[in-house]
């Protein structure tokens, strides 16, 4: 990255807040940013509840959470930010001209001023934890679905019992040839509903199971899984062109709290201009808290135009913080 690529705004985390963060500077034609841990936009509603409603997003009496990202993403084309996925941002540091530099795992990105749009913080998945099974990522084992045709008329086991691995299981039931969800206890954790679907679909509910290891062929293709009776110990083959593990994301908002911000536990605390104790870095979202607030999709979304105005006014005092209305902004 050059060193003169100076950007406005940069907003960590690309979840729905991020984005319509994104979307609302790119009205204001801020140059702008967002920089998000995982390998693709919407963070934890598109990675882990695709297929579940949302209720408090104005305009809709209810949305899936896939739908809604969609949509924000769509919303925020026009405006052509810079996107840089699988980034973990590291450190934070503020130059003599008040140029801040983002460190991430794979470079350095400069800005006049941050959002932090963070959630609850950077999401890993819990990995697979059998004997070769890091060789067979992205290949044989996937921890995200990018694409539901990759699975098409595929043999597909899904490791998991929360909502995300039913939502997953269900939505590929009619696309791959088989569907195996597969689980160490017989009951599920996902919403009751959604239970209830998969037992009356084809889905194959394996339970109580364990991965035990896996099975290759001479090359070392990812061909099926060895699997478990966690009662009996009892162990049997499960041929498969394609394992799905589904053991949730454990997150974390480190190194972020070892900045020098103001916390209340693991929330920012900001001002009501979503500004925190770091002149030019401003929080919205789960992230942050304050008096008073709600915890809401629908209240982030209003965070987002608050934080990007003041930003900007914070980058070029001599503007006012207020815009126009927004629908002057679009004409």
């Amino acid at each position: 990255m050059q060193k003169d690529e100076i950007y406005d705004i940069t907003i960590i985390g690309g979840g729905p807040i991020g984005l319509f963060a994104g979307f609302y500077a790119g009205l204001r034609k801020a140059k702008t940013k967002i920089i998000e841990s995982l390998p693709e936009l919407g963070g934890q509603l598109n990675t882990l509840y695709p297929e579940k409603y949302i209720y408090d997003i104005p305009g809709f009496q209810k949305i899936k959470a896939g739908d809604l990202i969609k949509n924000l993403i769509k919303q925020l084309e026009p405006m052509k930010p810079t996107i840089c996925l699988e980034e973990k941002v590291l450190s934070l540091t503020k130059d003599e001209n008040n140029i801040f530099t983002l460190t991430t795992n794979k470079g350095t990105h400069q800005t006049l001023a941050v959002i932090i749009a963070a959630g609850n913080g950077a999401f890993e998945p819990r990995r697979l934890s059998v004997e070769g099974a890091e060789k067979h990522e992205n290949k044989g084992i996937s921890y995200f679905i990018r694409d539901m045709n990759r699975f098409k008329d595929k043999v597909v086991g899904i490791a998991g019992g929360g909502d995300s691995a039913v939502d997953w299981a269900l939505m590929l039931e009619p696309i791959a040839k088989e569907v195996h969800l597969i689980h160490r206890r017989p009951q599920f954790r996902a919403h009751e509903h959604s239970v209830e679907l998969l037992h009356d679909s084809s889905v194959h509910v394996l339970t109580p199971l364990v991965i035990e290891s896996l099975d290759e062929d001479e090359n070392g293709k990812l061909v099926g899984v060895t699997l478990k009776d966690v009662k009996s110990k009892e162990e049997h083959s499960l041929p498969l062109d394609h394992l799905i593990i589904n053991y949730g994301f454990a997150s974390s908002i480190d190194p972020i709290n070892t900045w020098d911000l103001t916390f209340t536990r693991n929330n920012i605390v900001v001002h009501s201009d979503m500004s925190t104790s770091i002149a030019g870095v401003y929080a919205i979202g789960d992230i942050n808290t304050y008096n008073g607030k709600v915890e809401l999709i629908a209240t982030g979304f209003g965070e987002a135009p608050t934080a990007v105005n003041n930003a900007l006014h914070f980058i070029h005092p001599e503007q006012r913080v207020q815009p126009m209305h927004s629908s002057s902004l679009c004409e």
